[in-house]
């Protein structure tokens, strides 16, 4: 497994730089999944500079320079997709929710101006927006009472799971996806429609 601060350019440059060594080839795809939260859930007001600044060089800054070294080195290969991971709470717009919502509403933008530039490429860009996932980064903070609350107002009753989102990367990555472009698919069982 390859690790590295997604903030950091050069940690960016060598980790693509190590997966193709890894893998043989040049890079086809792109899956942009890193992300923070604030477990804390504070509202505008009582966000720290500190933590939304986390929030927006990991989230925003962080999808930014994964999809920079990406686009290069997808267009030297000619093809390819780029999924970038959002969130549909920027659709919810729920309180505690500002720093994280804003940093992926950027992601979204970023995702559908690049999927423009990359006209006669070849290359795909589009972004999935998980809803409530049962994740460690969904439950961090999180009371059993506020867990129910979530689940009730889900239509389907219950919450994602990985594999919800997984097997929705999974097609927009393969040929099958390859008419979907600039898009944000939101895969939140109906908890949040916009």
């Amino acid at each position: 497994m390859l690790r590295a601060d997604v903030s950091d350019p050069d940690q960016i440059k060598l980790l693509f730089d190590k997966a193709e060594q890894e893998f043989g080839s040049g890079i086809h795809i792109l899956v942009n999944c890193a992300g923070v939260l604030d477990p804390k859930y504070p509202s505008l007001g009582n966000t720290t500079v500190e933590d939304w600044d986390t929030t927006f060089n990991v989230n925003t800054k962080g999808s930014f320079l994964c999809c920079r070294e990406a686009v290069n080195r997808l267009k030297r290969g000619g093809g390819g997709r780029i999924i970038m991971i959002s969130t549909s709470m920027v659709g919810g717009l729920l309180p505690g929710y500002a720093s994280y919502a804003a940093s992926k509403a950027a992601v979204e933008t970023m995702t559908k101006i690049v999927a423009k530039e990359l006209k006669g490429s070849g290359i795909t860009a589009n972004c999935v927006a998980p809803g409530p996932i049962a994740t460690e980064m969904f439950f961090a903070g999180k009371t059993e009472e506020t867990i129910n609350r979530i689940v009730g107002a889900c239509p389907l009753g219950r919450l994602g799971e990985p594999k919800d989102i997984t097997q929705l990367v999974g097609f927009l990555a393969s040929d099958a996806g390859e008419w979907i472009n600039g898009q944000v698919i939101r895969a939140n069982g109906g908890f949040v429609i916009v």
